[in-house]
């Protein structure tokens, strides 16, 4: 189990953290970290908190039921997360997260510190994510495209000033073979290795 001493830097509750990391070592994949533990802080006795468990894959939801003898979890994959925030008050801050999918996910009393630091860990996710579904919508792109490499607006240009070129070919050859200067056969010639090259 992970050492609890670096994740008590805002103020968390050792005991509910103690907790979550034991049960949240269950449940992490083959080198999946936890990066940070907020936990909540309600205004009234609270004998289990909910808190909330970043690691380098996904955002966990920890909700312990029945006094604390159980617990719920539920989790988002970062590359499935659009956006997150947090909103601060009187009480504390809600952290929340919303899904490609606009589902919301939210946890309400959080320290504000730790509100905070959930939220400049999830921003730096959120800018890396983008990038991966941006990536992946290029190749899904190309791949229903038969392979074919998606055109930016530039190469689609360059693309079809070459197209021009070849027809302008075209219309030459078929004058050179209308003013007898070339046979049938070899404007056949020339023709098909024109049309090879559009």
């Amino acid at each position: 189990m992970e050492d609890i001493k670096k994740f008590l830097n805002e103020k968390q509750n050792p005991k509910a953290v103690e907790k979550a990391l034991r049960k949240l070592s269950e449940l992490l994949t083959r080198n999946e970290t936890i990066e940070y533990i907020a936990v909540q802080k309600k205004p009234m006795l609270n004998m289990s908190p909910d808190c909330i468990a970043l690691t380098n894959r996904r955002i966990i939801f920890c909700m312990p039921k029945s006094f604390g003898l159980s617990m719920n979890f539920e989790d988002l994959m970062w590359k499935d997360v659009a956006d997150c925030h947090i909103k601060e008050g009187i009480m504390g801050a809600t952290f929340t997260a919303v899904t490609v999918r606009r589902r919301r996910h939210y946890m309400e009393y959080l320290p504000k510190a730790q509100a905070r630091l959930l939220y400049r860990y999830a921003q730096e996710r959120e800018e890396e994510m983008t990038e991966y579904r941006r990536q992946r919508e290029l190749e899904n792109a190309r791949a229903a495209a038969g392979g074919v490499v998606v055109q930016t607006n530039e190469s689609k240009k360059e693309s079809t000033e070459q197209k021009d070129d070849l027809l302008e070919n075209l219309k030459k050859l078929k004058q050179l073979l209308e003013n007898d200067l070339i046979s049938k056969e070899e404007f056949d010639s020339k023709k098909s290795e024109i049309l090879n090259r559009i």
